[in-house]
């Protein structure tokens, strides 16, 4: 009886994380073709995967875009500045929340990215992570962490704490 009531209890968990996960597959994929619209540097390919509402947010704590401001970024971001963006040892995760503030499909990126800008041909190589939630097969929030200060130093700049001057 204790092995039946245990497979019950496996089979029911199961269940239960298989359907609360379905779209698992559909949402690796839609992030992982948001990915390569990234480093193809195709904002049009972007635009289309997020969502009319999206809202992306960081890396630092008071950062925010809607979709329009998101794609114009990653417009002048393109046609000035970078000269490729390359995920590399680029994973992916898919969860579910069931319930409170932030219920719903996710997916998580984690990556070493490169960017090479265009001028000087600087590079700049930083781990990021970025959790995105999907709904309808459409992006409708993300949050973007990387180090910042990181990537100002690989480009030259020094920091000074004025109270040491």
């Amino acid at each position: 009886m204790k092995h039946l009531l245990f497979l019950l209890v496996i089979l029911l968990t199961t269940i239960s994380c298989t359907d609360q996960n379905k779209h698992a597959d559909e949402n690796i994929a839609l992030i992982e073709k948001y990915i390569q619209a990234v480093q193809n540097l195709d904002y049009t390919i972007m635009e289309d995967l997020l969502a009319d509402n999206y809202m992306g947010y960081g890396p630092s704590h008071d950062d925010s875009v809607n979709k329009d401001m998101a794609i114009s970024n990653w417009k002048d971001n393109v046609e000035n500045l970078y000269e490729s963006v390359t995920y590399d040892k680029s994973r992916n995760l898919a969860s579910f929340v069931p319930n409170g503030e932030n219920a719903g499909e996710w997916v998580s990126n984690w990556a070493e990215l490169t960017i090479i800008y265009k001028d000087d041909m600087a590079t700049v190589t930083l781990y990021t992570n970025t959790i995105y939630k999907i709904e309808n097969n459409k992006i409708v929030k993300s949050y973007s962490f990387y180090n910042e200060a990181d990537v100002l130093e690989q480009l030259g700049y020094v920091f000074i704490n004025p109270n040491k001057l």
